[in-house]
């Protein structure tokens, strides 16, 4: 991986990782397309940058996690994460096997650009306006839909927990909020068992200069997350999910088109 190859992944990671269209997926056709190998420093510098993208979320809700009376707060986040942990570590290689399949991950992009089309029409009738309203079995649901983007890579796990917020009753922005503050232990976690499992295995691939890479793709696209929260909050106050479906469906046919004249 060339030092612009990883800036352009971090961009990417920044812009994809908080709006319902797949940071992953994304990642993984980029790679593809540009021509990355694959090899376990890539995987790695994937997975620890997407840490750096959620590292945006601590800065613009700071106020939420220091506050350390708001106990309830980090045990719903705790019922929540614990679906996508156990199924994580029990789907290890299928995911990894996906992820290396850019026809499925272009396909799995479009259909959820189907789903985005009609999710606005299915959930009109949001009960829970503010995020103490999140009670430990909507919390529970859903982290049982952010399965679905462990189980399938390119769903998106912000739009599978975003949409299991809204099955749940709860506004889009309080929904969208609710998967930004679930996203920080997620990817806590998968970074730090990515980075274990590299110093384990193979701990030359840590050495100073991949260090350097790792460090600066993750201040790209946290500096890039920043904006796309921004931006995506304020978009989900006054409209739907309409644009991203048909994004998805656009870039998942587009990708999987490059691909097939590729082979």
């Amino acid at each position: 991986m060339s030092p612009f190859q990883a800036v352009i992944l971090a961009v990417i990671e920044g812009i994809t990782e908080f709006l319902p269209i797949s940071s992953t997926g994304h990642m993984a056709l980029a790679s593809a397309w540009m021509g990355i190998q694959d090899d376990t420093f890539t995987k790695l510098y994937e997975i620890v940058i997407q840490f750096g993208a959620i590292l945006s979320v601590l800065v613009l809700y700071w106020r939420r996690f220091i506050d350390l009376r708001s106990w309830k707060f980090y045990l719903k986040l705790l019922v929540a994460i614990v679906p996508a942990l156990a199924f994580g570590a029990l789907l290890k290689d299928h995911i990894s096997a996906l992820l290396g399949k850019p026809l499925i991950i272009a396909s799995i992009l479009t259909l959820g650009g189907v789903l985005l089309l009609f999710v606005d029409k299915w959930f009109r009738d949001p009960v829970i306006t503010r995020q103490e309203g999140i009670g430990y079995r909507q919390a529970l649901w859903i982290g049982c839909y952010q399965v679905l983007s462990v189980v399938f890579p390119g769903l998106s796990r912000s739009a599978a927990t975003i949409i299991g917020g809204m099955q749940q009753r709860l506004t889009r922005p309080v929904a969208a909020e609710f998967s930004f503050f679930l996203a920080v232990p997620t990817m806590f976690a998968a970074s730090a068992k990515s980075l274990y499992d590299v110093y384990r295995e193979d701990p030359a691939v840590l050495g100073t200069g991949n260090l350097s890479t790792l460090l600066l793709g993750s201040l790209i696209a946290f500096v890039v997350a920043l904006l796309a929260i921004r931006f995506f909050i304020a978009y989900l106050k006054v409209n739907g999910f309409r644009v991203f479906g048909w994004y998805r469906i656009v870039a998942g046919l587009l990708m999987a088109g490059v691909f097939l004249a590729g082979r």
